[in-house]
């Protein structure tokens, strides 16, 4: 009888461990089941809203800036315009205040950051960058009769500088030009007020994308020169949410499109007398 006792409490805990097991692996894979509410939808969401908005400094020539008419105008406006057409949708300009750019995008007031936004390691880690389009260098811009030569030369001056910029980055990678100039380094909302104030006499010299600095000085040749040394090169991209891989991957389908059969080039063309795309 004791026997027959055993037998059947060890059948049932024999059952009992088996049903746990199985609820155990149940819920092994329910857990690594995907969370589709999870799923990246950003690019049905601007399909469905049939638009994207464009974030960027509306001062930032040829970037992207406005025109005697008070339109926005630029190398990038017309980018970008290209490349919603492309894809099947509109764009929106949004302005910002450059400094803003990240809680702008995240608060999802705009949808992308494109105007001359360069592509950084620590800017890498915040947001998600198309491929690379333009290589620019950080070029230092003074007035005609300077006496600034170089870069050692800026001790002691004040230096003009977009707040929140690439360039800053830039300088800061110089170490030894950086721990003289830093106290001298006048932070201004856009580059285009930086440059005035250079014209000006309120600075000495201003750091700035050489596609602006260049720009200026074709427009103004004899306002403005730049020296030979420079805060080394960079690349632009387009930045988006980290999210929004599916909105990246048709915006960068475009853009190879775009660069593919010669529109890219002619949108170059047309604002720097060259192409520049890479």
């Amino acid at each position: 009888m004791k026997r027959k006792v055993a037998l059947i409490l060890l059948l049932c805990f024999s059952l009992t461990v088996l049903l746990v097991g199985c609820g155990s692996d149940a819920s092994d894979n329910d857990a690594k089941t995907p969370d589709t509410a999870q799923a990246d939808e950003s690019w049905q969401k601007i399909q469905d809203r049939g638009y994207f908005i464009m974030g960027l400094d509306d001062a930032f020539p040829p970037m992207g800036f406005r025109d005697e008419k008070n339109e926005l105008v630029g190398f990038d406006i017309d980018l970008a315009k290209e490349a919603a057409k492309r894809m099947g949708v509109e764009v929106q300009f949004q302005p910002i205040v450059w400094d803003t750019k990240a809680a702008e995008l995240n608060n999802g007031n705009i949808d992308v950051i494109w105007n001359g936004f360069t592509i950084t390691p620590e800017r890498q880690k915040e947001f998600a960058f198309s491929e690379p389009y333009i290589k620019d260098k950080q070029i230092i811009v003074v007035t005609p009769d300077s006496d600034i030569k170089s870069k050692a030369d800026l001790a002691g001056k004040n230096i003009g500088i977009q707040a929140a910029s690439s360039a800053i980055e830039a300088v800061e990678k110089d170490t030894a030009t950086y721990e003289v100039i830093q106290d001298n380094l006048l932070e201004f909302e856009s580059n285009d007020l930086a440059l005035r104030d250079l014209k000006g006499g309120g600075v000495d010299a201003v750091v700035v994308d050489e596609v602006v600095g260049r720009y200026y000085i074709v427009k103004h040749p004899e306002d403005y020169k730049v020296l030979e040394d420079n805060f080394g090169v960079e690349e632009f991209g387009v930045g988006l949410r980290k999210g929004d891989k599916a909105f990246l991957t048709e915006l960068n389908k475009a853009f190879n499109a775009m660069k593919e059969d010669g529109t890219a080039a002619q949108i170059s063309e047309k604002w720097f007398g060259e192409n520049i795309v890479k």
